[in-house]
């Protein structure tokens, strides 16, 4: 069949072409059709023109194939659009009919409805009257599921989907003892809201009353994962229904929670600011139905919304690559979602981009969005321009269940059906909870002011507990008294953990370094500012060159490759003129010989942006792909890079993510340029910078953002230094500008050879990494470690001669180092980590040169790079250190500017030449030897 040919209309033409192609091959149909004309009669007529078509041969047999056309047409449609019709909205009864789905549009009517006809076996059944297939067809879909699959390109999928939706009609029959089960949780999570709303009166808590069906949907996900293989979930969502799944899923205890809405727990600021209840993490091991154990993760989220769902991706593929889970069964990503945020929020695509990507794939997602039709005071129609707040996931060509959220068995069946599609394609799957929000945005809100007649109306609808004790009691399941019952020991349960709460103040700190974390801990500023040993003897690092630049024999590099690495190879073994590229590969193969594995993505990463890096490399004939750091030796640590689709804050969310789950590979994002990191600004603000602080959750991610004032204009030069400085405190992470490829080398490895977890911002290079100055020796990477501050190697001991120390970091050394020439009378000192703030070591430098005034001397504008930060400092910011020095500061570089750097390249040149000059003016032939 064509690949579009299930969307096409099923006309006597279409089937006429079905019937060809099922009399050649029977298997080249979907089964549906093939179980269709096995129904026909197919018998032989004299009447029959030799040479006849399929079609006039099955005329002359009897059926009335263009009626059975017609009812086919009418299958297809209610396939596809039969959700039209569904009873999904818990607010609304369901439309009575639709005009694309009237029988007059395939021609019938009801005189047809008594007729029977072969085509209900496209459906499962024997031929039958069109009344019957019309239930049937309402059953499927048009009941308490409307599903959306017809997208789908895949036929097997398709007819997968179709199968278990038709042979089930879309429903599931439950035994007594799961219902019971559901209730209990349904009973469970409105208890826990109702106490929480009358003991803490308008208290945030942003309950999830009217959703409450989340909980055994999540209960049922976690149930069949687990019968299919899986071992552990890392689930992600914002603050609506947090706290409850915490309680009732996680099975955090409730006078765990209720301490923190009393706020009689003790705090420690210097240990971190923390966060709200709604926003914080949690880990517990799970025992599941026949006793297996499994291990759930609940992801760390600000009140951004959407944007943990990347972070929840790296999470689970970091997980899945050391447990050597290459089927992606073991630990699956679940993520629970607004319809307002998840049609609204950008980072949403782009999470949903990375699912086919080799790099970021985990195997498929299972999805839930608590649909509570409205965002804030916004309705649907106000907030996205698409008809479902699904309609996103279309791009996967995966299913999208709508579910009653008043229906908790629908809602059991598609959470188990999400979780069996997933598990045999190892795609994504949706269940689109539709339901209500009982309260406002918060409970602090009145709905009625925005939305008066929705409010007025959930006001008096009956809560998903009240209606299915309802169903259960009238169906015999259990009488009223036990269903009542069920919610006295709900609350009396709940009564008894305040009443701990408020004698004990129970609040346990987050366990942060178990599992793969064993060993770590929180380190500290002082942490940050000890020496680490980072050098490798230099014999290995030759040895290491010898393997990481050869290819295999048959391997046809591009000539150009060929001598990038033979001249690679050349420099290591006479041990000078090490470039960046070359000091940065081999800090990532002595870790994976160390048994650290390395991860590296982002945009032209493989190659790298300026052409530096080579880390995959291509056979010039054939495209086959070889990377010499994989063939290291036998055992070695893996070796990753991949470069990512062209967006920010997918890519960089899930590197945090990855970082987060295992802190022994040192995971690295790399910008294109520095400047497009803003693109990401949530990542960076809200998780990167604070997310120890707020949650005790360590991270090692690095960021290399390509920085420096080349004459490319406002948005090729600035990667923002200054607002990463503004970021940092209490050691939370630290900021480089280096001038060497042995720093980078050491600030690498550092990484990972300390015994705590860090981020490390790098602004990278760009010009410096052909800079015939910004270069190593093999000494520097074998005799020294990473060093906070470089002196200037001019000088030795105290030098009372110096006039002037130029004070910079980064790129402009070498300006400087060029400009000064022989002078002798002026020393550049380079900061190469300006946070945390070396001054110790900086002071002790200062010292060395009693006369001199210190110029701090960067090539960003005034309120831009380190000056804001270095300013400060000097001002008394970090323990009076201008005072502790005994010098002022001063300042040279550009005045203040909107934008970054200017769009002409020659008034760029002119302004550069301009700052290096007046950084040296007050010297003078003094200076001069």
């Amino acid at each position: 069949m064509e690949r579009f040919s299930y969307l096409k209309s099923a006309n006597a033409a279409f089937i006429d072409e079905l019937l060809e192609r099922y009399l050649a091959d029977p298997e080249s149909v979907d089964s549906s059709w093939r179980y269709f004309f096995e129904g026909l009669d197919f018998g032989t007529s004299s009447a029959v023109a030799p040479g006849a078509t399929p079609q006039a041969e099955v005329a002359a047999a009897g059926p009335d194939l263009s009626s059975e056309a017609k009812v086919a047409e009418l299958i297809t449609a209610y396939r596809e659009l039969g959700r039209l019709l569904a009873d999904i909205n818990p607010l609304a009864p369901p439309p009575a009919s639709h005009p694309l789905l009237e029988l007059a549009r395939f021609g019938l009517s009801d005189a047809d409805l008594n007729r029977s006809f072969t085509a209900a076996r496209l459906v499962g059944m024997e031929p039958a009257p069109l009344s019957q297939i019309l239930t049937r067809l309402r059953e499927t879909y048009c009941g308490s599921v409307g599903v959306e699959f017809t997208h789908i390109q895949d036929r097997s999928e398709r007819e997968w989907l179709r199968s278990k939706m038709e042979t089930s009609r879309n429903r599931i029959e439950l035994d007594s003892e799961t219902r019971k089960f559901i209730l209990k949780r349904l009973t469970q999570s409105e208890s826990f809201e109702r106490f929480l709303h009358t003991r803490y009166v308008a208290q945030k808590r942003f309950s999830v009353e009217g959703g409450e069906a989340v909980i055994p949907a999540l209960d049922c996900m976690i149930e069949a994962s687990t019968e299919l293989g899986a071992e552990q979930f890392v689930i992600g969502m914002a603050h609506r229904g947090r706290l409850n799944v915490l309680a009732n899923v996680f099975g955090k205890k409730p006078e765990y929670i209720f301490t923190e809405f009393e706020g009689t727990y003790t705090t420690d600021p210097s240990q971190g600011e923390g966060d709200v209840k709604y926003h914080m993490g949690y880990s517990t091991d799970h025992v599941a139905s026949g006793g297996r154990q499994v291990h759930l993760s609940l992801a760390s989220n600000p009140s951004h919304l959407e944007f943990v769902n990347p972070v929840v991706e790296g999470m689970v593929r970091a997980k899945q690559t050391y447990l050597d889970d290459s089927e992606r069964r073991k630990v699956i990503p679940i993520l629970i979602h607004g319809d307002a945020s998840f049609a609204g929020q950008g980072v949403c695509y782009e999470t949903l981009n990375l699912a086919g990507l080799s790099g970021y794939s985990t195997g498929g997602t299972l999805h839930i969005v608590i649909n509570n039709q409205i965002g804030f005071t916004a309705l649907p129609g106000e907030s996205r321009s698409t008809t479902y707040s699904t309609d996103l996931a279309k791009m996967l060509e995966v299913p999208i269940f709508h579910v009653n959220g008043d229906d908790p068995e629908a809602v059991w069946y598609v959470a188990r059906l999400c979780s069996e599609y997933r598990a045999r394609y190892r795609k994504d799957a949706f269940m689109d909870l539709i339901c209500y929000r009982k309260h406002g945005h918060n409970e602090g809100d009145e709905p009625g002011f925005t939305q008066p007649v929705m409010a007025r109306q959930i006001k008096a609808h009956a809560s998903p507990r009240e209606i299915y004790a309802g169903r259960l009691v009238a169906q015999g399941v259990l009488d009223d008294a036990k269903a009542k019952a069920l919610v006295d020991e709900e609350l009396a349960k709940l009564l008894d953990a305040q009443k701990v709460a408020r004698a004990r103040a129970p609040h346990p700190a987050p366990a942060t370094f178990g599992a793969k974390w064993e060993g770590l801990k929180a380190g500290t500023l002082e942490d940050m500012l000890k020496p680490v040993n980072t050098a490798v003897p230099a014999e290995q690092l030759v040895e290491i060159a010898e393997k990481a630049n050869r290819v295999p024999d048959s391997f046809k590099l591009h000539p150009k490759l060929a001598r990038f690495l033979e001249a690679r190879l050349r420099t290591v073994r006479d041990g000078k003129s090490i470039d960046w590229g070359n000091g940065e590969s081999l800090a990532y193969a002595t870790l994976l010989l160390e048994g650290h594995a390395v991860r590296l993505s982002g945009q032209d990463s493989e190659r790298g942006t300026f052409t530096h890096r080579h880390a995959v490399l291509h056979d010039f004939e054939s495209g086959e792909t070889y990377l010499p750091l994989n063939k290291l030796r036998d055992g070695q640590a893996r070796f990753e890079v991949y470069n990512s689709h062209l967006a920010e804050i997918g890519v960089l969310g899930f590197e945090f993510g990855y970082a987060l789950a295992d802190p022994s590979a040192l995971v690295i994002w790399e910008a294109q340029f520095g400047d497009f990191a803003n693109g990401a600004q949530v990542i960076i603000d809200q998780f990167i910078a604070s997310a120890e602080s707020k949650w005790a959750r360590s991270s090692g991610l690095v960021l290399l953002l390509p920085h420096g004032f080349e004459g490319q204009g406002p948005e090729h030069s600035s990667a923002r230094l200054e607002r990463f400085l503004q970021l940092c405190a209490k050691g939370n992470m630290a900021v480089a500008n280096l001038t060497t490829p042995a720093q980078l080398f050491h600030a690498l490895r550092r990484q990972v050879r300390r015994d705590f977890r860090k981020p490390l911002v790098i602004m990278s290079p760009k010009s410096l990494l052909r800079h015939s100055q910004a270069v190593s020796e093999i000494g520097e990477f074998s005799r020294s470690r990473f060093q906070e501050v470089l002196d200037d190697p001019v000088f030795s001991d105290v030098h009372g001669g110096v006039r002037k120390v130029l004070l910079c970091s980064g790129k402009i050394y070498y300006d400087l180092l060029l400009e000064r020439g022989d002078r002798t009378d002026i020393a550049l000192v380079r900061i190469e980590q300006l946070y945390p703030w070396p001054g110790a070591r900086l002071e002790a430098i200062l010292k060395r040169y009693p006369a001199a005034e210190v110029v701090w001397v960067q090539e960003e504008p005034r309120n831009m790079g380190a000056w804001p930060y270095i300013f400060a400092i000097w001002a008394g910011g970090s323990d009076d250190f201008g005072e502790r020095a005994g010098k002022g500061i001063s300042y040279v570089g550009r005045d203040f500017y909107a934008a970054p750097a200017v769009g002409s390249a020659k008034q760029h040149e002119k302004e550069q030449k301009a700052l290096i000059a007046k950084a040296f003016s007050d010297a003078g032939e003094r200076g001069k030897k």
